[in-house]
């Protein structure tokens, strides 16, 4: 099957830190060889796995994150996005949000060296912040689901990434004043100026910003009450 033509969940985790203060993002840059956004600085994040909707998490999630989550979507696959931002933070960068604990039953064969840190997946802390389908005529197309989380919630030290795969290389905390220096997707950037707009408010937002890609006009929507704001043809 065309591989262009399927649309997986995917999801992604904006962490930052210094909120407050002096706010940074943390950010890897993607192979050269990638199928999907090739060179280009990314925030973690990636397709849901069919486990993730059985994995147990030690805080599911709260309102309005949950119920956005279930609009224009399938209702239960709000668990499987959350614990699918988890997994893919600690596999790309090493980094853990999660509650220290026991694992009921069996581990997963993605969650052993998660599990063996000796913690759960925990989606407390995680807002629902941004979803974007990618246009039709790429190589790959996700609909994606933005996570944002301050990371003052990680139970790992924030400028340790030895424990991250290779997927993401150059991985660093960067100064959102100097972020478009790097070399950015487009919808990074979309997602980025909402954050930005936000800060230092790092909670779910009322109304979640939605770029929809589903059929032939590109839609900007708001989740939450509000309908189209814009076309793009």
């Amino acid at each position: 099957m065309d591989k262009s033509k399927i649309i997986r969940n995917a999801a992604t985790v904006i962490l930052i830190r210094g909120a407050e203060t002096s706010p940074q993002v943390l950010m890897g840059q993607r192979g050269a060889k990638a199928a999907f956004m090739p060179n280009k600085f990314v925030f973690p994040g990636g397709a849901v796995d069919p486990e993730d909707a059985h994995v147990p998490l030690a805080q599911g999630g709260a309102e309005p994150c949950l119920t956005r989550l279930a609009e224009e979507a399938d209702p239960t696959l709000a668990p499987a996005l959350l614990t699918s931002a988890i997994r893919e933070l600690w596999e790309e960068t090493g980094q853990i949000l999660g509650s220290p604990g026991p694992w009921p039953g069996d581990v997963p064969e993605d969650w052993k060296s998660f599990a063996e840190a000796g913690y759960l997946p925990s989606a407390d802390g995680l807002a629902f912040a941004f979803r974007a389908i990618t246009p039709k005529g790429r190589p790959r197309r996700f609909d994606a689901r933005f996570f944002v989380a301050d990371a003052a919630k990680l139970k790992t030290d924030p400028d340790d990434f030895s424990r991250a795969s290779d997927e993401l290389s150059h991985l660093q905390w960067i100064p959102i004043k100097d972020v478009r220096r790097f070399d950015l997707p487009f919808i990074t950037e979309v997602v980025l100026a909402e954050i930005i707009g936000n800060l230092p408010n790092l909670g779910a937002p009322a109304q979640v910003p939605f770029f929809n890609n589903t059929d032939e006009d590109s839609l900007f929507e708001r989740l939450g009450g509000v309908g189209p704001l814009t076309s793009a043809g």
